[in-house]
């Protein structure tokens, strides 16, 4: 059983404890949480995050913090010899993300960050059907990733720049550029618009931006928002022999409704296609979680290689939201 220290028992601090549970693989025997939250009786607490880093019991050490402390605490934790699974975002540019890279190298240690949408069984199918290259090379992606907060959000964390290090874009699309980069590959060029329509926050609450690979000229648009009041996961992926389009997500609030894929062939006469020739499918259960703790377990026993969420995932990442905060 890998030891495993929790630091912030919060939503994410909870959702990741329930995982380690029920991987089997893995066993919680120290949490830090300053702010009580009724979970205490659950779990060993601990008076600081030092005191799980420095901990010699503690192998694996999970950080669900504000954003601001992501970065400072995975450095601590590896230089003391631990493995680390961090909540997004990996830190708050793509500099202080490659200061963790140079770290991670001499540590020997593995990290992993926690991009679950990767693992949703939606995502797996297409990445699946993209690399087995049935329906050609992707020629366009568009992605919209909204929801909306009310006025309890001022008195969170989220809603400052000192703690969040940005808005709607750190805080849900980044997962949305994640799947981009991972479904599509990298870009080298962006058009942005950041901006502050509603909460006239210090962070935004909509980002439009388009992105683009020079070299292969696809294209990915994106459009990340606190502003929808209807709650909304939309991934379409166009391909030069068909496309993939996926509408709801399975979540922990069950607010994106239900989780469905509809793929289809094109033809070369209009109508392209037409809705009787797409297949739907529905997935029922988000496994995302426990599938992101089975991989980061089995590569500390050495069964495999971090391949999803690794470090230079999270640095690629970075150098996108630079982009588009820069633009």
């Amino acid at each position: 059983m890998i030891k495993v220290g929790i630091i912030g028992l919060g939503k994410m601090g909870q959702i990741r404890a329930d995982a380690v549970k029920a991987d089997g693989n893995g066993e919680v025997i120290a949490v830090y949480e300053p702010e009580k939250n009724g979970h205490f009786d659950k779990f060993p607490m601990y008076s600081s995050s030092d005191d799980i880093i420095n901990d010699p019991k503690v192998e694996a050490v999970f950080i669900c913090t504000p954003n601001s402390l992501n970065k400072p605490l995975t450095v601590q934790s590896l230089q003391a010899g631990k493995h680390v699974f961090c909540e997004k975002p990996p830190a708050f540019n793509s500099d202080e993300m490659q200061e963790v890279i140079d770290v991670e190298r001499t540590s020997g240690k593995k990290l992993m960050y926690g991009f679950n949408h990767r693992h949703h069984s939606s995502v797996k199918y297409m990445k699946q059907l993209i690399d087995s290259n049935e329906y050609g090379k992707v020629l366009w992606m568009r992605g919209r990733y909204g929801k909306s907060v009310d006025k309890q959000f001022f008195s969170n964390w989220r809603a400052k720049k000192e703690t969040a290090g940005g808005g709607i874009l750190l805080d849900q699309g980044i997962h949305m550029l994640d799947l981009f980069l991972h479904l599509g590959g990298h870009f080298d060029e962006v058009q942005a618009f950041v901006s502050n329509l509603y909460w006239k926050l210090d962070i935004e609450d909509n980002v439009f931006a388009n992105l683009r690979n020079s070299q292969s000229g696809m294209v990915a648009s994106l459009h990340s928002t606190m502003t929808q009041w209807r709650h909304l996961f939309s991934l379409e992926i166009f391909l030069k022999r068909g496309y993939m389009a996926l509408n709801g997500l399975i979540t922990s609030s069950g607010t994106y409704g239900e989780e469905i894929l509809a793929v289809a062939k094109n033809r070369s006469t209009a109508p392209a296609a037409t809705w009787q020739d797409e297949e739907r499918i529905k997935f029922k259960s988000d496994v995302s979680w426990r599938s992101e703790i089975n991989h980061f377990f089995g590569a500390i026993k050495g069964y495999n290689d971090i391949s999803i969420g690794t470090s230079l995932d999270a640095l690629a990442l970075m150098n996108t939201v630079d982009m588009i905060y820069n633009y």
